[in-house]
């Protein structure tokens, strides 16, 4: 229905628009009734929806209604399947329209900083190119139903610790590469309705009050025309807020948020023209979410646990699979060790907690799925509320496992482990899981290890077992998806969207996390995740993109579209891949990009373009790929935009970021010439580096003879240091060495020659 804003606001009062700025319950907006204004609803996802009764508890975490929980973030990214985000998405529009809510809020792209951030599970990945692009997807899927999405948290909220007064400090060039990154293409492509900012500062301002975040980046560079709202409780200064782009206080204020608005209005603090453009940007979401709103629909419950079934196996990682242990024999005897397997760990906890319309027991579907020719006997193996070893249950699980053909160890880290509202401690598992794994390796060979987990683990008990399954938060449907993986009825197919390093301490945010106080500096810069781990040679314990099967991949064929291009043109590349083994499986080909020679400080590589192909025995298929200007820049903090430097870039395919199978080179060439201009403290070796100035320089340089450190001084270890020397001295330098061979005026001279051409 089209409408006039202008005029509908036209008819408020003050008060009237400053009350539509907060909450009118913990998760409704206000309405105006004789203005025809309705109240929406958000609600928490974002891998399910998380729909809370009114009047329930004050912090909004517990008893929703039930809806479909899918895998989180951690298991969704491993996916790299941006077919089944959408579906995702498409199907948790369907629950939001059953249960008449209108704005989703999620999903959750903030980068994964360090293992530790206890909200990792909730989040894509450890790289902005990954995480967007999902997170694209799955705005897409969702708002196709006509319900808005709320991408979240911007912006550097990458831990829990202190999280609503602590200050990320991080400089431009990060901030635009690895945490903003994250965000802009889902903005841009995927045009979510609203953007939650986060609860910290950033770079000395609070996010919800950031007009460098909320307008100049988001709105003005990026075009966001939806709405701003704030995490619950986030707002520092409300009227601040709003004059830097915040448009939507939650939770109510109960008046609060709306008499600041007024005083500052009143005051000349905050002009009225922005209130009503904030009332204008507010309404046109409200009212979109009206017009879409589907009256009584439905959604079909088994389709969608169906669903969240194919996502949970395709989310899952094989990390390990020694003498081909998988998949299992439906004929054998198995030893199914664990409480996890009685009760699965499907998610993570904090405000995406889902009440689930049904849950998966994992042992009774390992039974189903293995039929009747499978023996399985089960036993706990520790107690899920504590870390003690308890030597009895530990006794039963090797008793049980001594008699089983393989043992299944069910281990993972439990709810209280990992978190919204604080950071973990250490990477390890809980003691009895460790030692569970260790007794039972005393008395099995074959074992195989599901693990539930959000984040990364280390695994210094990874030599006694034979196979080991990253299982994550599957979701509601997590045990018929493990026991189709491990008997084979279907082929891993996720890859690891972070790093798993071998020690904490090897991961790059590790001297600097969580930081001291309420600041945290990132001083890592862009060497985040497997960026840090190529840079410094460090081996990780799996690598980003990593991920087996049960078939084998062979690529070849690389080809560019042209060997050189500008970069305001694309390119275009294509590889063949081919499944050489004997059962259909899922490849996930990507696509990395290395600057050969730089100016500035650049990841050895960055991933660029990935794609699932699905192949059946034999079958070969063509990947192809786009890359554009952004695929080989970096952000110029002095050009305050992202710029190419002209040069040969290395295009490598690879099945993991370690594992590059083939690689070709193309030149690009720069639309924007960087050459500074010289003065006089410009060093001799610069100029020397640069074709067009160093003919000049050399002709400087032969009238300048008589200069002791420029003439000839003969060959040898005189001539190496003269050389050294010469490079990083400026200009000036050679007036002051040339005893009067070199004047000031004509150095001014050659000044003035060398900027004529630059």
């Amino acid at each position: 229905m089209k409408r006039n804003l202008k005029e509908i606001i036209s008819q408020m009062t003050l008060e009237e628009k400053a009350d539509l700025c907060s909450g009118k319950s913990f998760w409704r907006t206000k309405d105006i009734e004789r203005l025809g204004i309705p109240s929406i609803m958000l609600a928490d996802g974002p891998h399910g929806l998380r729909k809370q009764e009114e009047g329930g508890d004050h912090l909004g975490i517990y008893d929703s209604v039930p809806a479909t929980c899918f895998p989180s973030a951690v298991g969704l990214a491993s996916s790299w399947n941006k077919e089944l985000a959408e579906k995702m998405g498409v199907a948790l529009g369907e629950e939001s329209q059953a249960l008449n809510v209108a704005v989703l809020l999620g999903p959750g792209v903030n980068i994964k900083r360090s293992p530790l951030c206890g909200r990792n599970f909730e989040y894509f990945s450890e790289d902005p190119y990954l995480s967007t692009e999902m997170a694209t997807s799955h705005i897409q899927g969702v708002q196709s139903q006509g319900v808005g999405t709320s991408i979240k948290h911007f912006a550097v909220n990458n831990q829990e610790h202190r999280r609503m007064s602590t200050d990320a400090i991080v400089d431009e060039r990060t901030l635009r590469e690895i945490y903003l990154a994250s965000f802009e293409t889902a903005v841009k492509e995927g045009r979510p309705w609203t953007v939650m900012c986060s609860y910290n500062k950033v770079n000395g301002e609070y996010a919800s009050e950031h007009p460098y975040l909320l307008t100049e980046i988001l709105r003005d560079e990026w075009g966001f025309e939806g709405f701003v709202v704030s995490d619950w409780g986030a707002v520092n200064e409300r009227a601040n807020g709003l004059a830097s782009g915040l448009e939507l206080e939650m939770p109510a204020t109960k008046g609060v948020g709306a008499k600041k608005i007024i005083d500052a209005v009143a005051s000349g603090q905050l002009s009225e023209e922005k209130l009503d453009l904030a009332i204008e940007r507010f309404l046109t979401i409200v009212y979109r979410a009206a017009d879409n709103h589907k009256s009584n629909a439905t959604f079909d419950e088994e389709a969608h646990h169906q669903l969240a079934r194919e996502i949970a196996r395709e989310s899952m990682v094989l990390l390990k699979n020694a003498d081909s242990i998988l998949p299992l024999n439906k004929a054998g005897n198995l030893a199914v060790i664990g409480e996890f397997a009685q009760k699965p760990r499907f998610q993570g906890g904090g405000s995406s907690h889902i009440k689930p319309t049904k849950l998966d027991n994992i042992l009774e579907q390992i039974k189903q799925v293995s039929g009747p020719g499978t023996k399985v006997a089960y036993a706990k193996g520790y107690r899920l509320e504590h870390d003690e070893i308890d030597e009895s249950l530990i006794e039963e699980a090797k008793k049980i496992a001594l008699e089983a053909d393989t043992a299944i160890l069910f281990v993972g880290l439990p709810d209280r482990y990992e978190s919204e509202g604080y950071d973990r401690e250490h990477l390890r598992l809980p003691d009895n899981h460790i030692k569970l794994i260790e007794a039972v390796a005393e008395v099995q060979r074959n074992i195989v290890v599901v693990l539930s987990n959000g984040a990364p683990i280390v695994m210094p008990w990874i030599d006694k077992v034979k196979g080991v399954l990253e299982g994550y938060l599957g979701g509601q449907a997590l045990g018929g998806a493990i026991a189709d993986l491990l008997f084979g009825d279907a082929n891993p197919s996720g890859k690891l969207a972070e790093t798993f390093p071998e020690e904490l301490h090897h991961n790059p945010s590790y001297l600097n996390f969580p930081g001291e106080g309420d600041r945290v500096e990132y001083k890592e810069g862009v060497f985040v995740g497997y960026r840090h781990y190529d840079a410094l040679k460090i081996e990780p314990l799996f690598p980003f993109g990593y991920g087996l099967s049960y078939t084998t991949f062979e690529y070849s064929n690389l080809v560019l579209g042209q060997d050189s291009i500008q970069d305001t043109e694309t390119l275009t590349v294509k590889v063949n891949v081919k499944n050489t083994g004997k059962v259909a499986g899922k490849e996930i080909v990507q696509l990395y990009v290395h600057d050969k020679v730089s100016a500035v400080k650049r990841p050895e590589k960055e991933l660029k373009g990935f794609t699932k192909v699905e192949l059946q025995p034999g079958e070969e298929k063509t990947a192809s790929f786009t890359l554009n200007k952004r695929s080989f820049a970096y952000y110029n903090v002095e050009l305050k935009d992202w710029h190419v430097e002209k040069g040969e870039f290395e295009i490598l395919i690879g099945k993991s970021s370690r594992d590059i199978v083939l690689r070709n080179t193309v030149y690009v060439k720069s639309s924007v010439n960087l050459r500074k201009r010289v003065t006089r403290n410009t060093p001799l070796g610069d100029l020397l580096a640069d074709p067009v100035l160093a003919p000049i320089l050399q002709e400087m340089l032969a009238q300048a003879k008589r200069v002791p450190l420029i003439g000839d001084q003969g060959g040898g270890e005189a001539s190496e240091m003269k050389a050294a020397m010469l490079k990083y001295m400026p200009l000036r330098g050679i007036v002051h060495f040339s005893q009067g061979a070199f004047s000031e005026e004509m150095l001014n001279g050659m000044i003035e020659r060398f900027n004529r051409h630059v």
